[in-house]
């Protein structure tokens, strides 16, 4: 997520100055596309801010929608275009129909026209820059993209004078050899390209279009892109405008509207983005807590659940059952608890010169089992002042007790009746200040 409202689902695309990814806009809602930086120096940054500055609205230019930067990651975002480019048309179809070809071209130029009037020189026209709408067998729709290397013509220059930007192959010859960036540039490479699109071989360009003219190509269409991209400037056209006239000319351009003639079925303009990745659907991300977490208007409310029809149960609801964590929670105290009374009793047994019980003896206070199989229950243990319960015997202990008559015993082992290994049972009274087994009657 960039500034809070740009979210980068998958890429879709890289190029020279950075990736192209299918973008979720989070404030409008819809899918975008989204070209991140990739390159980061200032020369790269400032052409990137450059690029996205320019605002050219027409039907057949694409230029930023809105941008975002934060921290080392700058992005700028554009509409989507599903049917692929240009290039990849021709590596679907191969040599495309002079009609098709013409009408890409007139749309190209027409696109120029308006880049130029605001004033820019594209500088790198080539098939790949050439978006399509996924149209299918429709009439086609082209768009112009990547303003990565534009120039305003008005403005002080990025590069010296030796530095040359573009794609070899469809740059002008003057530009190749350093000259000052002119909208003349564009059309000889908009000729290249459509040269390309009826041969499927772009021309050499220390040759340029030659003379030898293709059987399946209509010699004015032909003549027409000899002098669009002609080598010298001069025998150019010199506006766009008067380019898309000349072509018209030719009486190749199909009727406004109408489908480009296609007598082989071979362009099916298809739309070629990926299917969505998992966890994204048309309308954005499929998590709702997603949504309703980064969408910035507030969640849908969501109808009140109706009363139910079965009578309702007269007995008091049963309590939930606790948690795994207040389990252990309550385990963990009563641990705590059990080994503060431990250290406590074992404490005043030291202070008493008494020794800790023995492990494998039963713990003071509770009761030792009888070992004989017939030796009655045990009663309760008795309290921690000794007393005992009215009407309740005194707790027995088990046979063969190292207890002995006089030996010290402790507090919490008053009215404990315990048999010694001599076969007398003693008891733990408390006489005075002092405790000591005792014969029984």
């Amino acid at each position: 997520m960039l500034a809070g409202r740009y979210e980068l689902v998958d890429i879709l695309g890289e190029g020279g100055m950075g990736a192209v990814w299918r973008t979720w806009d989070h404030r409008e809602h819809r899918y975008v596309a989204a070209k991140v930086l990739q390159q980061f120096n200032a020369g790269s940054l400032l052409r990137f801010v450059r690029e996205q500055s320019f605002r050219i609205s027409h039907p057949h230019v694409i230029t930023p929608l809105g941008w975002a930067g934060e921290d080392e990651r700058v992005l700028f975002t554009m509409q989507m275009v599903h049917g692929g480019s240009v290039a990849s048309l021709q590596r679907n179809a191969g040599r495309l129909p002079p009609q098709w070809a013409a009408l890409l071209l007139d749309q190209l130029l027409d696109g120029l026209g308006a880049v130029h009037a605001a004033g820019l020189v594209h500088r790198d026209v080539k098939p790949a820059n050439l978006l399509l709408e996924a149209t299918g067998r429709a009439r086609p729709h082209v768009f112009l993209s990547d303003f990565g290397v534009a120039v305003p013509l008005d403005e002080p220059r990025m590069t010296r004078t030796s530095q040359v930007f573009g794609t070899p192959g469809y740059l002008a010859p003057e530009q190749v050899r350093g000259a000052e960036p002119e909208p003349r540039h564009d059309l000889y490479s908009a000729g290249v390209v459509a040269v390309e699109m009826l041969t499927g071989v772009r021309p050499d360009p220390d040759v340029g279009v030659g003379t030898h003219r293709p059987d399946h190509v209509p010699p004015p269409l032909w003549d027409y892109l000899r002098r669009l991209a002609a080598w010298s400037a001069g025998g150019r056209p010199d506006s766009a405008a008067h380019a898309r006239s000349e072509l018209a000319a030719t009486g190749l351009l199909p009727d406004p509207g109408a489908v480009p003639s296609d007598p082989a079925g071979v362009v099916d303009i298809a739309d070629v983005i990926p299917p969505l990745p998992p966890g994204w659907v048309p309308n954005g991300p499929s998590a709702a807590d997603f949504v309703r977490r980064s969408a910035p208007h507030p969640p849908s409310v969501k109808p009140a659940l109706t009363e139910p029809t079965t009578p309702r149960d007269p007995r008091p609801a049963r309590p939930p059952a606790p948690s795994g964590r207040h389990w252990r929670q309550t385990l963990v105290g009563l641990t705590v608890v059990a080994a503060l009374g431990m250290s406590a009793y074992v404490a005043q047994a030291a202070l008493r010169g008494e020794q800790p019980p023995d492990p494998g003896t039963h713990t003071p206070g509770t009761q030792a089992p009888e070992t004989s199989s017939s030796s009655p229950s045990p009663s309760p243990s008795p309290s921690a002042s000794g007393e005992r319960s009215p009407g309740t015997s005194p707790p027995t202990g088990g046979s063969g007790s190292d207890a002995r008559p006089g030996e010290p015993c402790t507090y919490i082992e008053v009215g404990l009746i315990e048999t010694t290994r001599n076969g007398e049972r003693v008891t733990c009274v408390r006489r005075e200040n002092a405790y000591s087994w005792e014969r029984t009657s």
